[in-house]
């Protein structure tokens, strides 16, 4: 199943959207991708990990942990917004490479069901996805003049990230799954308080 598009059918419908209307449909799809995050991690531990005891040992040194995140929500509350804003985007940009392979791999094994396989898939496409809504929902800020230009090109994955982030090579399946839940969460939370501190009169 290939993800909803955040805009209508091309991306010149989020032009017509107010600023508040986009910062819903980005949420309502952080939320969306959060939950089948969840979903796939509950069915990997029933597929992959009978024994619980493999749990606690989980390599849980996530490749995206060299992205600064704010630590908490007052911090998240305090930086400003220019900066959260660049923060979700690397964070989702870190993530479009490893969803595709997780979603490779997924296919692959024979043990995990078309079904979660799909979600895989539909998990790839919503990063890529929700990428292209915050560059809206940024470029929509920067022309109300509620933040600056200095996030440059929204556009380009490398002005946002210096280096590929190859370290998720490393990683095995579980422990990618387990990461991206984490950010897939981080991600959830910050578009909520980039939305009520930019527009708190909309369901704040």
């Amino acid at each position: 199943m290939k993800a909803a598009s955040i805009c209508s059918s091309d991306q010149t419908g989020c032009h017509f959207l107010s600023l508040a209307n986009l910062f819903d449909r980005v949420i309502q799809h952080s939320a969306r991708m959060h939950g089948i995050s969840n979903d796939l991690h509950s069915e990997f531990e029933l597929y992959f990990l009978p024994s619980k005891n493999q749990i606690g040992r989980v390599n849980r040194n996530c490749h995206t942990s060299t992205i600064l995140t704010p630590n908490g929500k007052e911090y998240a509350q305090r930086i400003a917004r220019e900066e959260l804003t660049e923060v979700i985007l690397k964070l989702l940009v870190a993530w479009r490479d490893p969803l595709w392979h997780f979603h490779q791999n997924m296919a692959q094994q024979l043990q995990f069901n078309h079904f979660s396989s799909n979600k895989s898939l539909e998990m790839s496409d919503m990063v890529h996805e929700l990428q292209k809504g915050v560059q809206k929902v940024a470029e929509k800020m920067q022309t109300l003049g509620i933040i600056s230009n200095s996030l440059g090109n929204l556009g380009s994955p490398k002005a946002l990230l210096k280096s590929d982030g190859a370290e998720w090579r490393l990683m095995n399946d579980y422990d990618l799954l387990y990461c991206f839940r984490r950010d897939s969460n981080k991600i959830q939370n910050y578009l909520k308080i980039l939305k009520c501190r930019t527009v708190p009169e909309h369901g704040c």
